[in-house]
Order: C-alpha cells, then structure tokens, then sequence
C-alpha cells in the first residue's frame, strides 16, 4: 500500500495527503491559505479571510438539522518544521513525504505536520461529505499557531457564528481535552567578547544527537533529554577541570520543541589532546548509561576541527557556561488541583551565535496558573540577567480553564461511550492550545478538543496510528450527527 488515500477513512487520509504537498511553515501560510479558498470556490462554499490569514469555510445544516447549533471545527494551518541534520530538505518549498510503516505513517526524516494536518483533512472531509448528517458547520483554520498563536490573537469578534467549538489539535485517542496550559516565550540575548585564538590550541567539535526532542509542553514530563543541558554539562566540566574557550555553540531549534541535537567548538592547550579525549569517552558512556532508557539513540561524538580565528574570552566562555548550566529546565511543578499533571515547566529551547556578538538563547515557559507562568520566567531571566544578558518576554498567551459542566463535553463523552462501550478521560494538557484566546474573544464558547494519537510530535520522529484516525473520526461524526 502506497498511497495515504486507501486507508480509512480514506476522504481523511486523501485530505491529509494533499495537505502534505503543501509547504506550510508558521508564518508562511499563504500557499496553503490560498488552496483552502480554492477548495471553498470548487465546492461552492462560503469562505472568508481575515486580514491575519485565518479562514473561515462554512457548510450549511443538511436537510432536516436547520435548527441544530452551529458547531465549529477548528485546526491549524501551519506546522512545526523540523528534520535531522543529515536530511536536505527546504520547509518553504518542498513538500512532506509521508509513508506507511506498519501502524503508523511516518516522515522521511522530517516533522510530518500531522499537527494538525489531520485536523483540517478531518474538516475538510466534513466539508464535501454527503452522508453525514448535521447541524451548520463552520470550519475555522488559523495561522501561526506553533510559533506565536497570533491567528487566535488576530481573531475579531463576529467572524464566526456558532458557540460550539471542536478543536481539532490533541494528541492522544481516548481522551477529551478541557483546558489547557497558558505559555510564555522569554528570550535572551547575551553579549559576548572574543579574542584571537593564541598559539598552541588545539579545536574539536563535540556533538551530541539522536535524542527524542518532542513537544515542550505535553512531552515534558516524559523524561527526554536536552541536548544543550547535556553537551553544556561536559563542557562546563571541562573548563572547570581545564580551561577551555568556547568557539562555537550552537543546539535545538524551535521555542516549542525539546532540543534534539547539539554541537559546540571548544580549543584547548594541545598537551590536553589526551586527556579530554579520556574525559569525553567516560562522559559519553556515562550519558548513555543515564539516558539509557529514555534516550536509547543518544550519541555523542568527538573530533578534530579547524582551528577558529577567534573565541570567547575566558570571562564570555565562563558567563555562557554558567548560566545554560544554571538555567532551568523540565517540570517546575505537577499539579495538586489535577493528579498526575505538570502544573508549571521551563524549556530551554534553542542557542545560536550571530554576527554581531551576541548569543541568543530561547527558552519557553508554561503553567496552568498564570502567576506560576511569571514565577518561573522571572527565574529564567534572573539567571541570564546575571551573566550580563538582556532578556525579554513575549506577550504570552492565556490557559483555558476545564468547565466540567460542559454540554458538548456531556455529549462526546456520551458519543465515545455509545460508539466504543467506555468511558473516555477527560483532562487538562500541559500544552498551548488557541481554546483560551478563543474565549477571550468569544466569552461563553463551549469548547472540547480532541483527536487521533500523535507521537514524537514537534520532531522528526513525528508519527500518527492510522487505527486511532478511524476511531476519532468515527467519533467526530457521531458527535455532529447527534447534537
């Protein structure tokens, strides 16, 4: 089996595999964008867009459903675009090749975007259906959730008629979602002074890959490695033992992913050749060891490199070091109000070098509790602000409070029960979902999200169980039919 579209549902998967040819990076929704208002005028849909790049497709009731509440079927647009570091690929132009291996569809060595490109194939086979019976429907797809949520920041009051909303974007089958963590994005930005690399140094590259990586907020408890927390130890242990200068540092990618890969420059005296070859052979066994079963593809590696015109000064070397291994990172705090669920975490995100001597760090913070989401930004930026960097937050985002009492939540779960004979979980998720700015712009919207079980998202391993695609959708349609 080759194509996508002979699974089933086979209008979802065939949805989703068109999708895939789509490049859509955050921010660069415009190719996409334009092929859903294509979709609406070959359908003879309504379909509008606001001024942000969000779309509207709107479906009347079938015969019969006029008088039933509009419902909203809500998803992404954009992905997160990640690959491994041996894998050519160009995100603004080619597209995703998605295949078939056993349970799951999978990328070639890429983030698949099934978050959430199975969420608009899902309403997009909505959409064209003729045998599912239902009340109007509107289809909402927004812009640039993964980076900023500025399409939900964006949305106006009045471009959307229904008080019903499904959110499209989880990742666990089985379960319904009823709030959501509020985030925070806090980057630094850390001058730094170098010197000409004096005589008699020796370079190596030391990198470290293989990691999981996954979402920062929902896989954060799962016990993943930080490529830039790990390869930052053994150097900070090497200047300490040593000295050495710091040349070039540079790990993860995405203010929403875990770091999974990560490389650094260091130069030394010559004469210690040897003995931090010894020391990073033991350094690396002992992380193997550590990470063993978590981590199972951890690699590090050492070799020689070209010896750089320049590195930071003993005092830049020692600020950047301290202050990554200072940093926080991981769970903060679980939860007392919902057993089981991280409450507040801290990721640090990305490093990167630019040209005008600065380092940039990004990290990204979370916490059902709005306070919390401050305490433990605040805690980052202390730690940086004592190098000497500066450090700014974003505008951040609200969490979405759980309405036990929800109707629609009363209805899918009744759904669920009617159609698989058990009682789904309803929880929280430690992740930003678009759910919080939704009911900021519309007060009262009764809302759920919900969806097929998604793996490795945020990374190359991204994957989803074609089982669970049939069962959620099974379920969706169930919902809008009964309602």
């Amino acid at each position: 089996m080759e194509s996508l579209r002979e699974l089933k549902p086979g209008m979802v998967w065939s949805y989703f595999e068109k999708i895939c040819k789509i490049p859509r990076p955050s921010r660069k929704e415009e190719k996409i964008g334009a092929w859903l208002m294509e979709f609406a005028r070959e359908h003879q849909l309504e379909a509008r867009q606001d001024e942000a790049g969000n779309i509207l497709i709107i479906k009347p009731a079938t015969a019969g459903k006029e008088l039933v509440p509009t419902v909203v079927l809500q998803s992404h647009m954009d992905m997160v675009c990640e690959k491994n570091s041996d894998v050519q690929h160009d995100f603004d132009k080619d597209p995703i090749e998605p295949y078939i291996d056993g349970e799951w569809v999978k990328a070639k060595g890429t983030t698949l975007g099934a978050d959430d490109g199975i969420g608009m194939a899902a309403a997009l086979a909505v959409l064209t259906s003729e045998d599912i019976q239902h009340g109007p429907v509107e289809c909402l797809f927004t812009v640039d959730e993964e980076t900023g949520l500025s399409g939900a920041f964006a949305l106006k009051s009045g471009f959307f008629k229904g008080r019903i909303l499904l959110n499209l974007d989880s990742e666990d089958e089985g379960e319904i979602f009823i709030g959501c963590a509020g985030g925070i994005d806090t980057v630094v930005r850390l001058p730094y002074e170098n010197e000409s690399t004096p005589g008699g140094q020796f370079a190596v590259r030391v990198t470290l890959k293989g990691l999981q990586g996954g979402h920062s907020g929902d896989d954060i408890n799962k016990g993943r490695g930080n490529a830039i927390k790990i390869l930052n130890r053994f150097l900070w242990d090497m200047n300490e033992k040593y000295g050495i200068s710091v040349a070039f540092f540079e790990g993860g990618n995405l203010r929403n992913a875990i770091a999974r890969e990560a490389a650094a420059v260091i130069t030394f005296d010559e004469k210690l050749k040897e003995n931090i070859r010894i020391d990073f052979n033991v350094y690396a066994a002992e992380m193997e060891r550590v990470w063993k079963l978590t981590e199972p593809g951890l690699k590090m590696e050492l070799e020689s490199a070209d010896l750089p015109a320049k590195v930071l000064t003993a005092g830049a070397t020692e600020a950047l070091l301290n202050s990554l291994y200072a940093c926080p990172h991981g769970v903060f705090s679980m939860s007392y109000r919902m057993p089981g669920m991280v409450e507040t975490s801290t990721n640090l995100a990305a490093i990167r070098f630019t040209e005008d001597n600065v380092i940039l760090i990004t990290t990204s913070q979370r916490s059902d509790i709005d306070s919390e989401k401050l305490n433990i930004a605040h805690m980052v930026a202390s730690v940086f602000r004592m190098a000497g960097a500066s450090v700014e937050h974003g505008e951040g985002y609200p969490g979405w409070l759980p309405n036990p009492d929800s109707a629609i939540l009363k209805a899918a779960v009744d759904s669920y029960k009617r159609l698989f004979g058990k009682v789904p979980v309803v929880r929280s998720i430690h992740a930003g979902l678009e759910c919080g700015l939704f009911l900021e712009k519309y007060p009262g919207m009764d809302m759920i999200s919900f969806g097929p079980t998604l793996r490795g998202v945020h990374s190359p391993d991204e994957k989803i169980n074609i089982e669970t695609v049939e069962k959620w959708w099974k379920h969706l349609v169930d919902i809008l039919e009964t309602l």
